[in-house]
């Protein structure tokens, strides 16, 4: 972002032996449905950013079904100036809260809290399926308690939901709109307390050690125009025939994707670890899926690799666990061998030795979709088994 005279910001320095920054807790669409959030609790007749904050953990616990559960644990943890006079204010816009909210004895029950407006069928404020309404009240939990605000006042975390929010994948952000006046007061003490790396006006950059909070805003066409050239490179080379990347035919696919599906592009898209251009995530998404065919050469050349690596099978379902651990999905054909020291032999063996795992039980995935290796039949008997599977077998047993 360009440093005009009146610009704050601070020296950066990157440390020797710097952790893996974390994903992305969003994905756009998410990022959207947190920008609705906070939009709508801005427009509500609220006298400041004690009920704001309030509004905002209510609001997203109860935007399905018009109600939201809220214990005096919950309430507590927002250090509200003023929790009464937080409760009242929402109370006169006819949300339902009982007294029984005040209590803060970690065994007390949840308390149901009631906003009628979010009820209703039509015309509802926050039309938000389960798991984004899931993700997104994740996000507001994380966003409070990040290490940088979480001792400030309501206003200064009031406006870090906000800026990080508004926030793209680069960090680039601008205030919006709907910005709470009492808010602006506070953002020097997002600049101090590193929340923000850089504040200039109305435009902002978030810190990179909370950059997972990012709401992936799209950029506008100044931030994309202002982007560094090297950010904006010649395309890059394919390996499918035939394909030719265009921006606006990837979104045009991934608009007529599946909701499933386009969740998966998005988890390898935001993923910060991959680091992938969109060039070569489209080309392994979009053309057909091709007949395999395997020369003679290849197959030899596989009987003498596969030789020197007779524990294969339970080594590639065991990276897939811990890659997917960390990534959020599964790795492509050329990570998993890469990542398991299998990097010297062809892309036409290394075809051929995935797809013998395939076969044999080791890995399954999903159909022709990339990026979905995990554990087979033959490894999830042997106790090698993703996280959730493993919770849901334990239970069964039980």
């Amino acid at each position: 972002m360009p440093q005009p005279a009146s610009s704050s910001s601070k020296p950066t320095a990157a440390p020797a032996g710097k952790a893996q920054p974390l994903p992305f807790l969003l994905t756009t669409q998410q990022g959207e449905a947190a920008r609705t959030l906070l939009s709508y609790v801005a427009s509500l007749p609220l006298p400041g950013p004690d009920p704001q904050l309030l509004a905002v953990v209510v609001a997203i616990r109860a935007a399905r079904g018009g109600v939201g559960n809220v214990t005096g644990t919950d309430l507590s943890a927002l250090r509200l100036g003023d929790p009464r006079q937080a409760v009242e204010a929402l109370r006169f816009l006819g949300w339902q809260m009982d007294d029984a909210v005040f209590d803060s004895d970690p065994a007390a029950p949840p308390v149901p809290v009631t906003v009628p407006e979010l009820a209703r069928e039509t015309d509802h404020p926050l039309p938000f399926g389960k798991n984004t309404r899931s993700r997104v009240s994740g996000w507001t939990t994380r966003a409070l308690s990040a290490k940088p605000v979480k001792k400030l006042p309501p206003a200064a975390r009031l406006a870090g939901l906000f800026l990080a929010a508004h926030s793209t994948s680069t960090l680039l952000g601008q205030i919006p709109p709907g910005f709470p006046e009492a808010c602006r007061t506070a953002l020097p003490d997002l600049l101090r307390k590193d929340f923000l790396a850089e504040l200039s006006g109305d435009q902002y950059r978030l810190d990179p050690q909370v950059r997972h909070l990012s709401g992936m805003r799209p950029p506008t066409d100044e931030e994309t125009a202002a982007e560094p050239p090297k950010t904006r490179a010649k395309p890059i080379a394919t390996v499918t025939p035939g394909f030719e990347f265009s921006a606006d035919t990837w979104a045009q696919w991934k608009n007529a994707a599946t909701p499933a599906l386009c969740r998966h592009v998005e988890s390898v898209e935001h993923c910060t670890l991959c680091a992938l251009p969109p060039e070569r995530i489209a080309e392994a998404f979009m053309p057909p899926a091709r007949p395999q065919f395997f020369s003679k050469a290849t197959l030899i050349a596989y009987g003498q690799w596969k030789d020197a690596h007779p524990d294969r099978g339970p080594q590639a379902a065991t990276f897939t666990v811990a890659f997917r651990t960390e990534h959020g999905h599964g790795p492509s054909f050329r990570q998993l061998c890469e990542g398991l020291g299998w990097n010297k032999i062809s892309r036409p063996v290394r075809g051929f030795v995935v797809q013998r795992l395939l076969s044999n039980g080791w890995l399954t995935t999903t159909g022709k979709v990339p990026w979905t290796l995990r554990p087979g039949p033959t490894a999830q008997e042997q106790g090698i088994t993703l996280p959730r599977a493993r919770s849901s077998a334990a239970a069964a047993r039980q």
